[in-house]
Formats: structure tokens, sequence, C-alpha cells
């Protein structure tokens, strides 16, 4: 697969493919920060390695390219996660394409003015489990990692706690990463869980009011785009 130098309908950049920083366990510590919420989420996440990791991350956000992290699944469909490093306007997107799209769909976006959930939990752990070739990473653990952010889910299946605790354990250096997983999932993030439904079997949406998948919302994707990305995403 070829990594991405642009992405159809989304301006910025220059974007840049930079697996290396998935290697940095202080890299997930910023990554996820926004999924914290409450005070001990935080100091489970971040601990003794706060300010390193602040450290780490305003480097990140100085960087003049948009550091892309792209996730390959089946049908050549593409989950991208694009550090968007404006001066005045970082944050993190989440976008889903493919080469026959004009443009590409925004499912999530991870700064002060959050817009999501953008997965369901089943939708993301079959996108971390999903081996099509290419992509920024083959370990399943760094790519649920890297979509954790867009995930609301109200209806967690039993494995998810493990599940998150196994990946935590695997590519951070947090103490205690199942008690972590645990409060991670309990919150969800800036929007918080979302119930989703299936409008046809496979049209999946959520009523989340900040959510590009709530068919309720002014600003939701269009109702053929709602289906594709459902379509593309389906366990």
């Amino acid at each position: 697969m070829t990594h991405p130098t642009a992405i159809p309908g989304y301006e910025g950049g220059p974007l840049t493919h930079r697996p290396e920083l998935l290697d940095d366990p202080l890299f997930w510590l910023g990554h996820l920060v926004s999924c914290a919420q409450h005070e001990d989420a935080q100091e489970l996440l971040l601990g003794a390695d706060d300010d390193a990791a602040q450290e780490f991350h305003s480097r990140l956000w100085e960087r003049a390219d948009w550091p892309t992290f792209t996730v390959p699944l089946n049908g050549g469909h593409r989950l991208h996660v694009v550090y968007r490093t404006f001066p005045d306007d970082t944050g993190v997107d989440y976008l889903l394409d493919h080469p026959d799209w004009a443009t590409a769909d925004q499912l999530a976006q991870d700064d002060g003015h959050f817009m999501g959930p953008g997965l369901s939990w089943p939708e993301l752990a079959a996108a971390a489990d999903r081996t099509p070739p290419g992509g920024s990473t083959d370990d399943p653990h760094a790519r649920l990692l890297l979509l954790l952010p867009a995930l609301g889910d109200k209806a967690l299946p039993d494995s998810a706690t493990p599940r998150l605790a196994e990946a935590l354990d695997a590519r951070t250096a947090v103490d205690d990463p199942l008690r972590l997983a645990t409060v991670l999932l309990d919150h969800q993030g800036a929007p918080g869980p979302a119930h989703w439904t299936h409008l046809t079997s496979s049209h999946a949406v959520n009523d989340g009011p900040l959510s590009f998948r709530n068919p309720a919302n002014p600003f939701a994707l269009p109702p053929s785009h709602l289906a594709r990305v459902s379509t593309a995403l389906a366990p």
C-alpha cells in the first residue's frame, strides 16, 4: 500500500509517514490523554511520566509536517489518523477513504472541539485485527490504541477490558494496565459512550450529539456516506 501524501477532500499537510513514533511509549501517553477525562484515569495513564509525555507531544505539535498513520481495511478501505499541526489549530483527525471515493469521510476529531464518536467497539476491534498488507503497523495492539480516541460505545462486550489492557501492557509502560483499561472504557473520552443501532442490516448509526454518524445531527455525514462507512467498517 502506498502511504498517502494527500487524502481526497482533506486540506493540510504535508502528510508524512512516521511509524517510528509508534514505538515510543511517550507517544501513546499523549495520544490517549483525551480518553482520560477523570483525575484517576490521568494519574493511571501519565503517572511519573507526565512531564516527559508533555515535552514529547509539545515537540510533535510544533512539527511543520503532519504525522499520519494508516490502518488498512478490507476492500481497499483505509483509516487514517492525522496529527494536524496547524500552529493555532492542533488536533487529531480520524478519516476513512477508498481509492474510488472522491472525498474521504471524517469519523472523529480529537481536539478542543471534539467530534465523535466515530467507531463502535466491534468496528474498532475488527479494524485492529484485520491484516491487509501495508499500513503504519502490523501490530494489532498499536492499531487498537491508535483508533481508541474515536471510540464511543455503551454496549461493550466482556472481552473489551482485557483486550485493551493487553494492548496497554504491550505498547506503554503504565503500572496497572488492567485498572487503566477499566477506567478508560468506563468513560470513553470527551463525548462519552454512545448507543449504536442499525437502520438496515449493515447501516450502523449512533445517538452521539457530537457524532458525524448520528443522522439526527445537522453536520452528520449524508445518508449514502453513512451507509458506505458502515460497509467499510463492518466487523
